[in-house]
């Protein structure tokens, strides 16, 4: 969960402080994330061989770093990461409902809260976030969720994610060519994306697949509801970000409604 606040503050700096461009961050994010995961994983291949990939979790991955970049031009730290795990909970909640599982009227009522949360964070005002920021990351946030649940199925949590990042790494370099005319890159800039990409990506996905393996999903949510408190907490003391009324009041509505849902499932999905 750390590595995962940690991407979010590395990504609003890196975007908010104009040190480098989306796109060019996504690509070299990517890059050097294939590449550490290459080294990482070498020795196995030559050892054992290599497992196929799967390419619905290399799209999810894709997906999920473009639009988590784009969306840290116009947002701060604390308030993209609600968004972007806000909607990974009810992209998980969605796929519980889908599986079978049967929610308690206080669940519903959670979820109301949560989603209700949401919607008060991003509506219009002085101290909300950007629209079309707030659509990105909630784009993100749904592909990870789907890829944190394609996860829970992979055979082996280190050629997942390497296989993912190698596949994304052409879609990344095409959007970077597509938006050529926006190219800008300072050293700092790409400091940071090859920090996110090689250590708190690459290292924190091997990590969290591996994980995934001992979760329900509903216990994959409830680790994650941390991160938005993390992201927030090093907002204010690293960036030097406010935290503002709105902010709390979502968070302590999407949050709260959330931890609720997740206290009161008691039904086991059906395998489908």
């Amino acid at each position: 969960m750390l590595a995962f606040a940690a991407n979010s503050l590395f990504g609003r700096f890196a975007m908010g402080e104009g040190l480098i461009d989306p796109a060019s961050y996504a690509a070299v994010r990517t890059i050097s994330g294939a590449i550490a995961l290459c080294l990482i994983a070498w020795p196995h291949w030559r050892a054992r061989g290599r497992n196929p990939a799967d390419w619905r979790i290399a799209l999810m991955l894709f997906i999920y770093m473009i639009f988590f970049a784009l969306a840290y031009l116009t947002m701060s730290a604390g308030t993209g990461a609600l968004i972007l795990f806000g909607a990974v909970q009810l992209t998980m909640f969605g796929a519980a409902l889908r599986a079978g599982e049967r929610f308690t009227a206080l669940s519903w009522v959670g979820l109301a809260a949560a989603v209700g949360g949401l919607v008060y964070l991003v509506s219009p005002g002085l101290a909300a976030p950007d629209p079309l920021g707030a659509a990105l990351m909630a784009v993100s946030g749904i592909a990870w969720g789907f890829y944190s649940l394609l996860g829970k199925k992979a055979a082996d949590p280190l050629d997942a994610t390497a296989n993912a990042f190698i596949f994304s790494v052409p879609l990344v370099i095409v959007v970077g060519l597509f938006f050529i005319g926006d190219l800008r890159a300072t050293t700092n800039g790409l400091l940071l994306a090859i920090a996110s990409g090689a250590v708190t990506s690459a290292c924190g996905y091997v990590i969290w697949y591996a994980a995934l393996a001992g979760l329900t999903a509903g216990r994959a949510a409830t680790v994650q509801l941390s991160v938005p408190a993390i992201a927030a907490v090093g907002g204010v003391l690293l960036l030097s970000e406010e935290v503002t009324l709105r902010l709390v009041l979502a968070s302590v509505a999407t949050l709260g409604g959330v931890a609720v849902v997740l206290a009161q499932r008691r039904a086991k999905p059906r395998r489908i």
